[in-house]
């Protein structure tokens, strides 16, 4: 026995050698491999837990590997879709074409697009287009809580199940861990299809806990389709904490309808293992609709060969000429996007980038805080936004093109979760979203004096200057 401790030890370090050559092994971005082995050096046990949690590179498994099925359902659009004098823009050609060829993402003309900067007009709409449901309703989302505003969507839901309409809903396991099962069995028994995205079990599934469906779709009849940054909360209408929640969604009516239904049953496979691709779920657009709107619905998912939304990112801020406006709740960006930042505000371009003054997330806005100072010292113009927390995820550039979705400007969004955003090629598209933002903008504190920041206690800047080391792992 006394030995035992030794040998406790020894199969302890044994395992945390494993751990960090299975790390090396993943050829990871140096940065992300760097923070994994500081987390497995530096933090006994709770680091090799945290690595079984979230560290392990599962992407290349089964468990996640979808690439043929992406193919196989994207191009079942391609049956449905009948595009007459189809004209890509000259300035954006090249960056449609890098979506079609990551990820078959199709451009798409004739839609009409509402704007929602509010919970309360969003989940009204939504509740109206629920109503008007004569065959599907395809629900994907992140969290799906079980609170006044949860269970009054769940009923509008139920009604419609009971009525005949196939309704089919994908909540993330994790998202929805506070969210009791009762409120999802009480979906299944009125005869909704309900669905966790990749359930974590403990201990078989941990990896699982590291990939998550962050997407927020839904799509109506084929007609309508939803997308953007909304869970569905209460806090989405009334706040949090006391503080408002400001947030952008969109309803998109026209061909861009196909995209977003085609992101929804491709995780439909993922999580029920039945391939829909029935024309009635594409059917032919309404020429009520016709109109010069060009949009492209983009996913990215940690099973991608590339990161489509970030490289898409990438390619705009550096493509810029005049403006790039973007607002993003986390800012924890990757090296590529943050250089690409840097170097369009050095090269005379209006770089603005908008944050919450208080997050919900205290280790991320640690985080975040040095990246910010990286940008401010580029030229690139931080604004904080004060009037409630602002969970909006846009990006607006040149009056020419814009984007809304799920997708944060940090590295969990852009690697490791599946995310949904839109990408518009329209001037009064991008006008209307740079309206939004300048309005965000007046509820704003501008960072002009980068001292704010560097002539903090030292203390502080050293934690925040420790946390960023972990960045890639948030």
């Amino acid at each position: 026995m006394i030995y035992f401790h030794w040998l406790i030890l020894l199969l302890y370090s044994l395992i945390v050698l494993g751990a960090m050559v299975a790390v090396l092994l993943d050829n990871r971005q140096p940065s992300k491999t760097m923070a994994w082995l500081l987390v497995l050096v530096f933090i006994p046990v709770i680091g090799i837990v945290l690595y079984f949690f979230f560290g392990q590179n599962t992407r290349k498994e089964k468990i996640i590997s979808r690439q043929s099925l992406d193919q196989l359902t994207k191009r079942s659009i391609l049956n449905f879709v009948e595009q007459r004098d189809l004209k890509l823009p000259e300035t954006y050609r090249t960056l449609i074409r890098l979506f079609s060829n990551e990820g078959q993402s199709l451009p798409f003309k004739n839609n009409k697009v509402d704007i929602f900067t509010n919970g309360h007009d969003y989940f009204l709409a939504l509740l109206a287009a629920i109503g008007r449901a004569q065959h599907h309703i395809h629900l994907d989302v992140y969290i799906f809580d079980d609170d006044s505003l949860g269970n009054l969507i769940a009923d509008a839901l139920i009604d419609k199940s009971k009525q005949g309409v196939e309704v089919r809903v994908i909540y993330d396991d994790v998202g929805c861990w506070k969210v009791p099962s009762s409120f999802f069995e009480r979906m299944r028994d009125a005869g909704i299809d309900v669905h966790a995205f990749m359930p974590v079990k403990f201990p078989a599934f941990t990896s699982k806990m590291n990939y998550r469906n962050h997407r927020k779709l839904c799509i109506i009849d084929g007609h309508e389709g939803f997308i953007g940054g909304m869970n569905i909360a209460q806090r989405y209408v009334s706040g949090r904490n006391g503080e408002p929640w400001r947030d952008t969604h969109l309803r998109i009516q026209g061909a861009a309808v196909y995209g977003i239904q085609s992101a929804f049953l491709i995780d439909w496979y993922f999580v029920d293992r039945t391939l829909i691709s029935d024309r009635i779920y594409y059917p032919e657009i309404e020429r009520k609709h016709e109109n010069d709107c060009l949009a492209q619905v983009v996913t990215s998912n940690p099973t991608s060969r590339w990161p489509e939304i970030e490289q898409g990112y990438v390619r705009i801020i550096l493509e810029a000429r005049r403006y790039v406006y973007m607002e993003t709740p986390y800012f924890l960006p990757t090296e590529p996007v943050l250089s690409a930042m840097r170097t369009a505000a050095l090269g005379g371009v209006d770089v603005r980038l908008m944050l919450p003054e208080r997050t919900d997330t205290k280790l991320a806005e640690w985080a975040g805080r040095s990246y910010v100072l990286e940008a401010l010292e580029a030229g690139v113009k931080v604004y904080y936004y004060k009037a409630g927390f602002n969970h909006s995820k846009l990006l607006v550039c040149d009056d020419l093109l814009c984007s809304c979705g799920s997708t944060n400007i940090d590295f969990r969004s852009f690697t490791n979760n599946f995310e949904a955003n839109v990408f518009f090629y329209n001037e009064g598209m991008a006008i209307r979203m740079k309206q939004v933002f300048l309005r965000d903008q007046e509820n704003c504190n501008v960072v002009e004096d980068l001292s704010v920041l560097t002539n903090r206690p030292f203390v502080n800047r050293l934690w925040e200057s420790f946390v960023r080391l972990f960045s890639p792992l948030l």
